[in-house]
C-alpha cells in the first residue's frame, strides 16, 4: 500500500511499514522543514535503518528538486567522520528524496536548550568541528549553515544538512542574503557590502554556534525594528558580540570571540582555531579515579 500522492498535500502521511520508495519502508516521521520532510526507514538492501528526506508534495517545484539535488551532489563529493554518508536518492522522481545515514543522538540545540554544556564537553565538541571545516576548506566547499541544530551529537558529533552549502567556485554568484540569520556572517547578509563568501564564513558560523553552546544565548541581540534597515534583520553587521559570560575562561573566549570578526580575514582558519583550543583542552585537569577497593 502507497501513500496516495496529492501534490497539494502539505505533508506525506507514511503509515509505519508503509513503503516511502521501492526498498525503504518508513518507521516513523522524524520532523521536517518548510519544502521537506524526514522519516526514519527501514533499508531493504542496506538490511539498516535510513533516514529518507523527502520534499513535500507542494513543495516539489523545480527550485526545490535542483535544491536538493546540489545536496546530493555536495554529501557524494565529500567523505568525512564529521559528515552525514549519503546511500542514494532521487531527486527527479515522482517522490523526490535522498537516503541519508541515520544518526543516532540529540541536535545540539536540544542539549543546550536543556543544560549547559561543561567547558570539558564544549571543546571537544569544538575540535570536531574545526576538523570538518577544514576539510571542507581544503576541498573547495563551504557549508554556510553551520549552527547548533545542524550538529548531531554522537561519536563522533555530525555536521548535517549541506541543502545550501556550495563549492569555493560559484560562490561568487551568490548575490543575496543566504543562510539563517542569527547564525549569518556579515558577508552572507549583504555579499555586496561585506564581500565574498567563502571558508571564514563557516567560522563566524562555528563561532555562533560555540558562543550558544558555552553562554547558552546568542552574541548579539534580537533585532531592533527601530534600526536601519540591513541592521534591523541582522544586528551582527552593526554590532559587536556581547561578553562571555564571567567563567568562560578568557582565552576561550578570546578564540571564540575571534571567530566573529567583522572582516572575514580576521577570523581564523579552522586548523588554527583547532591548535589553540587544544593547548586549552590539555591543559584542563583530568578526571582522578578512585581505587577499587574490596568490600
Amino acid at each position: 500500500m502507497h501513500a496516495a500522492v496529492d501534490e497539494q498535500a502539505t505533508s506525506w502521511t507514511f503509515a509505519e511499514g508503509e513503503e516511502i520508495v521501492p526498498g525503504r519502508h518508513a518507521v516513523r516521521l522524524l520532523g521536517g522543514g518548510t519544502r521537506h520532510e524526514a522519516y526514519l526507514a527501514w533499508d531493504t538492501r542496506l538490511h539498516w535503518l535510513v533516514v529518507v528526506k523527502l520534499l513535500r508534495p507542494a513543495a516539489a517545484d523545480e527550485g526545490a528538486r535542483a535544491a536538493l539535488r546540489a545536496e546530493g551532489d555536495a554529501l557524494a563529493a565529500l567523505a568525512h567522520p564529521g559528515l552525514p554518508r549519503l546511500f542514494g536518492g532521487d531527486p527527479a522522481g515522482e517522490r523526490p528524496h535522498l537516503v541519508l545515514e541515520h544518526l543516532d543522538g540529540p541536535r545540539l540545540s536540544t542539549v543546550i536548550r536543556r543544560y549547559r554544556p561543561a567547558l570539558e564537553q564544549a571543546l571537544p565538541l569544538a575540535l570536531s568541528l574545526c576538523a570538518v571545516l577544514h576539510y571542507l576548506r581544503d576541498e573547495g566547499w563551504v557549508h554556510l549553515d553551520v549552527k547548533p541544530k545542524n550538529v548531531i551529537l554522537g561519536a563522533p558529533p555530525r555536521l548535517i544538512d549541506l541543502s545550501i552549502a556550495r563549492p569555493l567556485d560559484t560562490v561568487d554568484a551568490i548575490a543575496s542574503p543566504l543562510g539563517t540569520d542569527a547564525y549569518m556572517a556579515p558577508e552572507q547578509c549583504d555579499p555586496a557590502r561585506f564581500g565574498l563568501l567563502g571558508p571564514a564564513t563557516d567560522v563566524w558560523g562555528l563561532g555562533v554556534t560555540l558562543y550558544e553552546t558555552l553562554a547558552r544565548r546568542r552574541p548579539f541581540p534580537e533585532p531592533d525594528p527601530s534600526a536601519p534597515d540591513l541592521a534591523r534583520r541582522y544586528p551582527q553587521t552593526a554590532c559587536t558580540p556581547e561578553p562571555l559570560p564571567r567563567e568562560v575562561p578568557a582565552e576561550v573566549a578570546g578564540y571564540v570571540l575571534a571567530c566573529l570578526a567583522p572582516e572575514p580575514a580576521d577570523r581564523p582558519a579552522p586548523d588554527e582555531l583547532a591548535a589553540g583550543l587544544q593547548q586549552v583542552e590539555a591543559r584542563l585537569p583530568r578526571p582522578r579515579l578512585g581505587r577499587f577497593r574490596p568490600s
